[in-house]
């Protein structure tokens, strides 16, 4: 079984907002692959399923954690211990604002490079998964970062948005059947990033 976890914050006032990018990516894999209504198990919301791959359907797990971002840890502990996974089954879809918006990079390993959901996962997990790192841009000034990631995605950006966590869902099949490489390769192509605007303003 794969366990695919999005992080961001529980309620409809965060809905919307950059930091929850990763639960936008879990519904939309919830969506394209018919998983099983959302349920309140793990402190968080979670659904199960199944993913068609060409080596055969592969069991999956997706997760919402409903502790806030910063513990969000303690959920996919509970998680693991039940199905008895390692920590090399787990993918966590989240905010990177370190990458240009729409740019997606996949990874394993590593720390937690300043984000406090990833920090919250390391210490209940150890360090070793995947993390598929969703870029928004960052704001230009590290003292408005706070305010940046909580607060909502732009109507103009709302477009890359949906196509990045529909790529994302698209491409699954590869990820749940083990090819790391081709699935980031397969969502960028699907959902490549938009250009910045000063490169568009070039072309006029």
């Amino acid at each position: 079984m794969q366990l695919y976890i999005g992080l961001g914050n529980p309620g409809a006032k965060y809905a919307n907002n950059r930091h929850n990018i990763g639960f936008m990516a879990m519904d939309a894999i919830h969506r394209a692959h018919g998983f099983s209504p959302w349920r309140s198990k793990f402190q968080a919301f979670a659904a199960d399923g199944t993913v068609d791959t060409d080596a055969g359907p592969k069991k999956a797990l997706l997760l919402k954690p409903q502790t806030f971002m910063n513990d969000s840890g303690q959920a996919a502990r509970q998680a693991l211990d039940y199905y008895k996974l390692d920590p090399e089954a787990v993918t966590v879809f989240y905010v990177e604002i370190d990458l240009a918006p729409g740019k997606f990079r996949l990874k394993s390993g590593g720390g937690a490079a300043g984000h406090n959901g990833i920090r919250s996962l390391i210490s209940h997990l150890g360090p070793d998964f995947r993390r598929a790192r969703m870029g928004v841009g960052h704001p230009g000034d590290k003292r408005l970062v706070h305010h940046y990631v909580l607060s909502d995605f732009y109507k103009a950006e709302e477009a890359w948005v949906s196509d990045l966590c529909g790529a994302a869902a698209r491409a699954l099949p590869l990820l749940a059947a083990g090819d790391v490489d081709a699935f980031q390769t397969r969502v960028t192509f699907l959902a490549p990033a938009p250009k910045p605007e000063s490169e568009d303003a070039d072309k006029d």
